[in-house]
């Protein structure tokens, strides 16, 4: 591989426009777009995670879309592995590479790698599951708040999943996840571009309840329907359809899971923005701006 290749880089919170900024770039570039989304890459998953449409799929090739079932287990660290070895086998033919997604993590274990993460005792995950199970997600998000809170702000607070995993490493290891972030990046033979996208608060909110609304029109409740037998599954312990499964427990009514599903995507958002808002590489622009995002990945 050539110094000259680019890997460019697309964040920022959802809704925002990742998507449509992502293919426009690739079409300039006559390139691919290799997904960072935790969820997207589900192939059971997909009026509720917002994938690209067959026609967005058809027009550039994307990676790490409907590549995985839920029943798998998939994290950051073996995406980075994965995602780097098709980004070496990718730039033999294209100069430069796009990467979009909004899940930060993922984002992260690309540009910068992981240090593993000592193995951790089953039977603390064992406890975390069983002190879930009798006292649900608030008990998790409480303790982890306590032990962790520069990682509880910024993962989704509603992903069962992603707590207990911070809550094992912690309580195994006695650090926080993040210390297991390289402290050293990886060196990579290409070169990386951050460019994130930003609307006022006003307009992502504005759009995020928009999307949400098209995403209950198109059958996001009968998807989720569908997908009940497996709720406890780690793919799924996730805003867009735990609020779901709730109306469906009869926990409250679909107005009820409506709102829930609108505030909890907007707080969402927010938790995106905080974790990409402390990378100093980012230049964030308005999604509307193709030219200069181009200008920028070209320079």
């Amino acid at each position: 591989m050539t110094g000259n290749k680019k890997l460019i880089v697309i964040v920022g919170p959802t809704a925002v426009g990742k998507t449509a900024v992502a293919i426009d770039v690739a079409k300039h570039f006559k390139t691919e777009i290799i997904s960072a989304d935790s969820r997207q890459l589900f192939r059971e998953l997909s009026i509720g995670t917002a994938k690209p449409t067959p026609a967005e799929l058809a027009t550039v090739p994307h990676h790490f879309i409907n590549t995985h079932s839920i029943h798998e287990t998939y994290d950051a660290a073996k995406f980075g592995k994965d995602a780097l070895g098709l980004i070496q086998e990718l730039f033999e033919r294209h100069d430069h590479l796009v990467l979009c997604g909004g899940s930060g993590l993922y984002v992260k274990a690309v540009c910068e790698g992981f240090d593993d993460i000592p193995p951790i005792p089953g039977e603390i995950r064992d406890t975390l599951e069983k002190e879930y199970a009798a006292n649900g997600i608030g008990a998790l998000q409480a303790r982890l708040k306590r032990l962790d809170p520069d990682h509880f702000e910024k993962i989704d607070q509603q992903n069962t999943h992603r707590l207990i995993r911070a809550l094992e490493v912690i309580l195994g290891t006695g650090k926080p996840i993040t210390s297991f972030q390289r402290r050293n990046k990886l060196q990579h033979a290409f070169s990386i571009v951050k460019v994130g996208l930003e609307l006022s608060r006003e307009e992502l909110y504005r759009r995020i309840d928009a999307r949400m609304d098209c995403m209950i029109a198109e059958g996001l409740f009968m998807e989720a329907e569908g997908l009940y037998a497996f709720r406890d599954h780690n793919a799924l312990q996730t805003v867009g359809y735990q609020e779901i499964f709730d109306f469906m427990n009869g926990s409250y009514d679909q107005a009820e899971a409506i709102r829930l599903l609108k505030r909890n995507s907007r707080r969402y958002a927010k938790r995106q923005m905080t974790w990409f808002k402390h990378d100093a590489e980012i230049v964030w622009m308005n999604p509307a701006n193709i030219e200069g995002i181009i200008g920028l990945a070209s320079s």
